[in-house]
């Protein structure tokens, strides 16, 4: 019997800018970087290349699904040389929802294929989206510690 059970990654915070000042930290490749690797290669349309050297050595790569100004970017996500959370292999949906003079950001990791996966990804996206919250101000998060450590 096939184990078909997927795990997801859920989380969520406040950031005191609008949709539309977050929205090009998922998609412009000089923004993202700001907040979450090293080198980016985007390109924001449905079935283009999402790219990202995320801490110096871990290449995430998927593509794109779909893209809509100033509320949601959904892409596909894996990882280079890795047979476990494979380039494509899971899917992140990023929502952008105003809230007064804030914006909740809400991210959803889906299709995981383990607890442990599911556990490094938890990790990496509570500090990625920790430093996006800095970033989107226009704010410095500062060096990334995490550049160069094996995820």
């Amino acid at each position: 019997m096939t184990n078909t059970q997927t795990i997801e990654v859920e989380r969520e915070v406040r950031v005191s800018a609008s949709p539309e000042t977050i929205f090009p930290f998922l998609i412009d490749p000089e923004k993202i970087v700001r907040w979450k690797g090293i080198d980016a290669m985007l390109d924001p349309r449905p079935g283009g290349i999402y790219r990202v050297n995320v801490a110096g050595k871990n290449m995430a790569r998927g593509e794109f699904v779909e893209v809509s100004p100033y509320s949601k970017v959904v892409f596909t996500w894996g990882w280079e040389g890795d047979t476990e959370v494979p380039p494509g292999s899971s899917s992140v949906e990023v929502s952008l929802t105003p809230n007064g003079d804030e914006t909740i950001v809400r991210l959803r990791h889906t299709d995981l294929p383990t607890k442990e996966s599911a556990a490094k990804h938890t990790m990496g996206w509570d500090h990625y989206m920790s430093r996006l919250t800095v970033a989107a101000l226009g704010g410095d998060p500062g060096e990334d510690p995490m550049i160069n450590m094996d995820m």
